[in-house]
């Protein structure tokens, strides 16, 4: 070969230009291959020549697959009539439409490469389907939306989205008729309506309802690129109603509230809906009587703010999570409703519902009176015998009579909640909290307020609780050894962050390793 033959580029093959490249990438469950099945069923029958293959998914997007579409018209084969060779999987830079189930898919496209704004259409749905490594920190591990679609206006020749899992949800189908609906009214595939309609009829399952949600979003997207919603402002509660008894100590109950500072009135109001819903108004007394005393002590020349952060957080330290409150949660008329339209179960269908318990020694010895409580948990022995008659994995069918009745009878157990070790353990460590905020609020209001925003590290059940009540106690020990500085609330703050940064506690040993340094 000569040298001149080398230096010559070979001429583009044409045949190539009318290949369409399409990827989908879907989280499991959201019917990426149903909607791959689609496309693939609606080419063939166009007289396309398709090959369709999917990666497998990877666990922290909960079976995050690409599933990857070639196809070209039978005229575009190799010489002798010869079907083309399609390639197995997407390459950066040499997609032409891709379609996201989910915003942080559209994310995860744009980041590998696969949506380059000289010619891919971005199609994305608007909704979240949170990863696993955002459900597992401790505080707000969220991603932001927001910057993901600042990247997709940016990185895509053409950028389509909207809620596609919403409207696929009023009309009784699935994200995959939605988004397919989306596909269509693109424009970006040269075939007319009526034959990606035609392939959902030929799947044989569904069809009414996919054929709506097919609709709405064909004609939502023939309107301009829609938007995401705007999120729905909380409806007000509105008058109680029941017993004549109960209503009348609600009402004077939000009467005190009423008379509070409007900055602290807008958190004691649902604070106080939560520890009277934990407990009974009594419980909603004693809540109001903390606040009204920490309001007394408190500055108004900064607009209340320690009382506005203690009326929050006090309400969660009150309406802590027992065995009680989760029992009483799971056997609610309102969580079964909610399942069941979740489900969309037909009045037909029958569903069985499990719950999945991993009960401690803890637990059950919270549940015993608050003396015998203390001389139980004091003896390992004891508590070791307790651990191993109840610390195994538990399987309770609440849709069954047996199952239901257990729970139904523990959650009603509100009355005996004040005699139990928890209880009490609950009522001495957020007295000693609250006493701590407040010698410090006359020295360092910042402090103080810091130190009531710690009690967010406290949540959740079980080893849960377990895990951030370590985290708060450690904290605390930090923010002792920082107290009197006069960046002291910044330290907190950063201690606090840290300890939400992770689920272990790696970042929050990095910040008291810090501080120990020079405190």
């Amino acid at each position: 070969m000569t040298e001149q033959a080398l230096l010559t580029p070979k001429a583009p093959d044409t045949r190539l230009e009318k290949v369409i490249k399409l990827a989908v990438m879907a989280v499991g469950g959201q019917g990426g291959g149903v909607l791959t099945n689609w496309i693939e069923e609606l080419a063939r029958a166009q007289g396309f020549d398709c090959q369709a293959t999917s990666v497998a998914g990877v666990a922290q997007r909960t079976g995050a697959t690409i599933y990857y579409i070639e196809m070209a018209p039978r005229d575009a084969g190799a010489e002798g009539g010869k079907a083309p060779v399609f390639s197995l999987a997407p390459a950066a830079g040499d997609v032409d439409i891709l379609i996201a189930a989910e915003m942080m898919e559209a994310g995860r496209a744009i980041m590998r490469g696969f949506v380059t704004p000289d010619r891919t259409t971005l199609i994305a749905s608007t909704h979240r389907a949170l990863a696993v490594s955002e459900k597992t920190v401790p505080g707000d591990g969220i991603a932001s939306a927001a910057e993901v679609r600042a990247a997709a206006e940016t990185a895509a020749a053409r950028f389509i989205h909207g809620d596609m899992e919403k409207l696929a949800r009023e009309n009784g189908s699935v994200i995959s008729a939605s988004l397919f609906g989306a596909l269509a009214g693109a424009g970006v595939l040269p075939f007319p309506r009526e034959d990606f309609e035609e392939a959902i009829r030929a799947s044989g399952k569904g069809i009414e309802a996919s054929l709506r949600a097919f609709a709405a979003a064909f004609e939502t997207v023939g309107k301009g690129a829609p938007s995401a919603p705007m999120p729905a402002v909380a409806s007000v509660p509105g008058a109680p109603s029941g017993p004549a008894k109960l209503v009348s100590q609600w009402t004077a109950l939000m009467a005190r509230v009423d008379a509070m500072p409007a900055s602290v009135a807008d958190f004691a109001r649902p604070g106080l809906r939560k520890v009277v819903d934990f407990q009974d108004p009594a419980y909603g007394a004693e809540y109001l009587d903390r606040v009204e005393a920490l309001l007394a002590r408190d500055r108004q020349d900064r607009d209340w703010l320690f009382s506005r952060e203690m009326a929050k957080y006090v309400a969660n330290a009150m309406a802590y999570d027992d065995v009680i409150r989760v029992a009483d949660l799971k056997t609610r008329s309102s969580r079964f409703t909610r399942i069941e339209g979740e489900m969309k179960r037909g009045e037909a269908e029958l569903m069985h519902l499990t719950e999945f318990m991993h009960p401690r020694a803890e637990e059950i010895v919270g549940l015993l009176p608050a003396g015998l409580g203390r001389k139980v948990s004091a003896r390992d022995g004891w508590m070791r015998f307790i651990d191993r008659c109840f610390n195994r994995g538990r399987r309770v069918r609440t849709d069954s009579l047996s199952g239901f009745l257990v729970l139904y009878f523990l959650g009603g157990r509100r009355s005996w909640r004040r005699r139990t070790l928890r209880h009490a353990e609950e009522r001495e460590h957020l007295q000693r909290w609250l006493d701590l905020c407040c010698a410090h609020l006359e020295s360092d209001y910042d402090l103080a307020v810091e130190l009531v925003r710690c009690r967010r590290l406290i949540k959740g059940y079980s080893d849960t609780h377990s895990r951030g009540l370590s985290k708060f106690d450690r904290v605390l020990e930090g923010a002792a050894l920082v107290a009197g500085r006069k960046d002291a609330s910044d330290w907190v703050r950063r201690l606090r962050e840290a300890a939400l940064a992770d689920e272990k506690g790696k970042a929050l040993d990095g910040a008291l390793a810090t501080i120990r340094s020079f405190a």
